[in-house]
């Protein structure tokens, strides 16, 4: 499962509730600013808001039952969306001897339950409760009697109580896809998608990460429609109705939660991996850029496989992107699914690649389905290690900078979270286990993953990879067995460094002092985080000192709360770089010298370093203008937006040089987001003169740069910008139209009204979200568009999208008309027909 989604949604409710979402350095601020309020008092002692939430302990599930096998044949009803299944589960007690089974099967009709013996099949009597199918096998087995149940049911998957997270929208396992076809945009599909415990809501199993099986499914449906699923496919039958029949075989064992089903008129693009088939399931148009999307995939596999020294385990890789998905991205076995976002056209392709998401998932077919977690708890033996394989991937295709960038996003996703939330790695005492999918298990632990491999070594970090692969190798694992595998391979007792950053809360907060006398360099380190809840760290780092242009490393090692080191240095140093190899998450207040920052921005030739230096410098930039000069040629295209963006508040009219550089930058840069910066903050400056720069950036080939120009030329005065943004009405690309909508939403009139209710209609995600918040702005200004068909539509997005955070927009759209008496109660209608918390309270709050 991967963040990216997790992020979107996250961003979008904090837009939605607080006004926008901070940066690495805000979220810094925020924190130290929050160490020290409280929301709640016990006694005379105060709890931080963030402080860890004590829940009941959630164990791992208790294994009554081996599931060895499972057997499915299912149809489908499209009229209904209804799932029609025979299940096949051959069983055997897993140690004590049983009389009786409990499967998970959620929502369904259950017709009948056999014991099969050959083809012959005995009934059973059974008890189902809706959630739970429980068994009378009719005597006792034991762990050395295999058995096999037929059950014989109907899933209706959307008759269920949807529940959900930030990074699986919903929870309900089987979605049918504009299923009548009533949607002219939008294809027929269907999917599935099984993480957390969504797979018992499409087959009765035993639905928990501890539990493996092998399976064989058969999807009869319609010839026209294409399927996938785990493992090979074997073959298609052609039935006497116009239907076939495709034959799906995993001879692997896997978690049910990985078992998927993919069926739409997909455009299936064939690609290679050494002997194995890695093939990409597409939307027909776009059929030629499949390649341009997924082709890194092989690469990918030959670079992993080398690393871990563990060849990627399963008979194919198969990668299909369906509509309205409900993550970000899907694990499954051997086919993993995702958004709709990834399918680009050839001009979308010039701004922006999905190798990150693309890597998450694929290493999960090593960490999370060939070893799997034993519980919801270790949920970052999955998550970490496919969060981190965005960073090494990266590292290796693209370079340290690029790895360097993606690791100062997590650090500011992390420390964004932590403002509210501070929860061990691993976390047996959770609430909910739908709560384990959030930054502590994606960037935090990421993050501390490349602490993990800083300290070992490249060779170690890889070799205990591989042993802990190869040795827990298709089954279910917590985290003391990847701890044992570091510590076979390095010889080291590590357990204090998974005991600090995997089972206890939080981070370090550090204060760091250094003074030169005498030949001596004093540095003086505190750690200053509230030890109530968090440790005092152990922290072993290199301190990167500068002298005479020359850099040294020493290596100290951090273990008290207050703490000095004595460096010898032989002069007064032109920079004290703590943490030199920028691993560390921290949060480190150290105190510099302007000519220090200077120094560090020229010499440290680290990115993370680059930027502290350069945002602290830039908070005063009228002295700054030949650092943010040299910011604006620096080679790494991030540097150069981060200057762009410290411009903003600098008078233009003060530096011609600065001027003329962004002037060329818009034109010029090569990298399609920075001239996108440099356009906007023309815009910002007043910058009329620049309306050529505008109207050439409208036609630029990347669509980020024309929709800056976009939104540049409509702040103009210029008496034609109506005539020649009108044209960019039929474009549907996501920049495009919500760079128009953001105009429209406070300067057009009634008469774009259509436009608004079309792109609402056409779009999915991200893009409605957005375009839901510019049509509330335009409802408020456009009170004669306030009708009932705008209250019909808004009101069938907020109770039937399947996306929680787009519902929340439309319910806002809504709000915009609520002093109409039949609003009011509509929109209490909607929350109370409202099933997801996160909303209900949301709802509860303005209403």
């Amino acid at each position: 499962m991967n963040q990216r989604f997790l992020s979107i949604v996250g961003l979008a409710t904090t837009m939605a509730l607080a006004g926008g979402c901070a940066a690495n350095k805000q979220a810094t601020q925020a924190q130290k600013k929050n160490n020290t309020t409280s929301e709640l008092t016990t006694g005379q002692t105060a709890v931080p808001v963030w402080a860890p939430k004590q829940h009941d302990f959630n164990p791992s599930r208790t294994r009554e039952h081996d599931l060895l096998h499972t057997t499915l044949r299912v149809s489908f009803d499209w009229q209904k969306q209804y799932l029609h299944g025979i299940a096949e589960l051959t069983l055997k007690p897993y140690f004590y001897p049983q009389n009786k089974l409990v499967l998970d099967a959620k929502g369904f009709d259950i017709h009948a339950v056999h014991l099969l013996k050959g083809i012959d099949g005995t009934p059973l009597k059974y008890d189902y409760n809706g959630e739970k199918l429980t068994i009378d096998l009719g005597k006792a087995y034991t762990r050395n009697d295999k058995y096999t149940i037929e059950i014989n049911y109907t899933a209706k998957p959307n008759e269920l109580t949807v529940g959900g997270s930030d990074a699986i929208a919903q929870d309900k396992g089987l979605y049918f896809i504009n299923p009548l076809g009533e949607e002219p945009n939008k294809p027929r599909q269907i999917w599935t998608q099984g993480e957390t415990e969504a797979s018992s809501a499409w087959f009765p199993t035993i639905d928990a990460p501890n539990e493996r099986m092998t399976q064989e499914i058969y999807i009869t449906i319609d010839k026209d429609f294409t399927t996938l699923s785990n493992g090979t496919f074997m073959y298609s039958r052609q039935n006497a109705d116009g239907t076939k029949t495709d034959y799906w075989k995993q001879e692997l064992p896997h978690a049910p939660y990985l078992a998927m089903m993919a069926i739409g008129k997909f455009a299936v693009v064939k690609d290679k991996w050494r002997n194995l088939d890695v093939d990409y399931y597409v939307e027909p148009e776009y059929r030629n850029t499949a390649k341009k999307i997924f082709g890194n995939t092989p690469e990918m596999m030959e670079f992993f496989s080398k690393k871990l020294g563990v060849d990627f385990p399963w008979a194919k890789y198969s990668q299909v992107v369906v509509r309205d998905f409900v993550s970000g991205a899907m694990e499954n076995t051997s086919a993993s699914t995702f958004m709709e976002d990834l399918q680009l056209n050839e001009r979308e392709l010039l701004d922006k690649h999905w190798d990150g998401i693309i890597a998450h998932e694929l290493f999960h077919q090593w960490f999370g389905d060939y070893v799997t977690t034993e519980s919801w708890a270790n949920l970052p033996l999955n998550e970490a290690f496919a969060n981190y394989s965005e960073y090494i991937w990266a590292e290796h295709k693209y370079g340290s900078k690029e790895a360097a960038y993606l690791q100062l996003d997590e650090m500011g996703q992390y420390l964004e979270e932590a403002e509210t939330k501070r929860e061990p790695l691993i976390r047996y005492r959770y609430g909910d286990k739908e709560d384990m999918f959030d930054s502590h298990s994606y960037a935090k632990g990421g993050r501390i993953l490349h602490m993990l491999r800083k300290l070992v070594g490249d060779d170690a970090f890889y070799a205990s990879l591989n042993l802990y692969l190869t040795k827990n190798k298709l089954s279910d694992v917590e985290v003391a067995e990847l701890r044992m595998a570091f510590e076979e391979v390095t010889g080291q007792d590590l357990m204090w460094f998974f005991d600090q950053w995997f089972m206890k809360p939080g981070h370090p907060e550090l204060q760091v002092n250094h003074n030169f006398q005498n030949g001596q360099l004093s540095l003086n380190v505190k750690q200053l985080q509230d030890t109530t809840y968090m440790p005092v760290y152990k922290l072993p780092i290199k301190v990167s000192v500068w002298v005479n242009n020359v850099r040294t490393d020493y290596p100290v090692e951090i273990t008290k709360a207050d703490q000095t080191f004595t460096l010898p240095v032989s002069a007064q140093p032109q920079l004290v770089l703590f943490d030199g190899e920028q691993q560390l998450l921290a949060v480190i207040d150290h105190q510099k010298s302007e000519e220090e920052l200077r120094h560090q921005f020229y010499n440290s030739n680290s990115v993370l370093a680059e930027f502290n230096a350069l945002t602290t410098l830039a908070e005063n930039p009228g002295k700054e203008t030949k650092l943010l000069l040299d910011a604006l040629n620096n080679d790494f295209w991030f540097i150069r937006s981060t200057a762009l963006n410290a411009l903003a508040d600098v008078k233009p009219e003060n530096s011609a040089a600065l001027v003329s550089k962004v002037e060329q930058i818009a034109k010029q840069d090569k990298k399609g987001s920075v001239r996108a910066d440099a356009i906007l903050l023309l815009s910002g400056w007043g910058g009329e003169k620049y309306s050529k720069v505008y109207e050439t950036a409208m036609n630029d080939s990347s669509y980020q740069v024309a929709a800056a120009g976009i939104l540049a030329y409509a702040n103009t005065e210029s008496p034609d910008k109506e005539q020649k943004l009108s044209r960019f009405e039929k474009e549907s690309n996501e920049e495009i139209v919500i760079a128009l909508s953001s105009y429209y939403a406070l300067q057009a009139g009634p008469e774009k009204y259509d436009w608004f209710v079309k792109r609402i209609n056409e779009s999915n995600g991200g893009k409605k979200y957005y375009l839901l918040q510019s049509f509330s702005a335009f409802l408020a200004t456009n009170s004669s568009t306030n009708t009932p068909e705008t209250i019909n539509m808004l009101a069938d997005i907020a109770r039937d999208n399947s996306l929680y955070f787009v519902r929340m927009a439309a319910f806002q759209a809504l709000m915009v008309m609520s002093d109409k008496p039949e609003v009011k109660e509509l929109l209490k209608e909607i929350r109370s027909q409202e099933k997801d918390k996160r909303l209900i309270d949301m709802y509860n709050r303005v209403l």
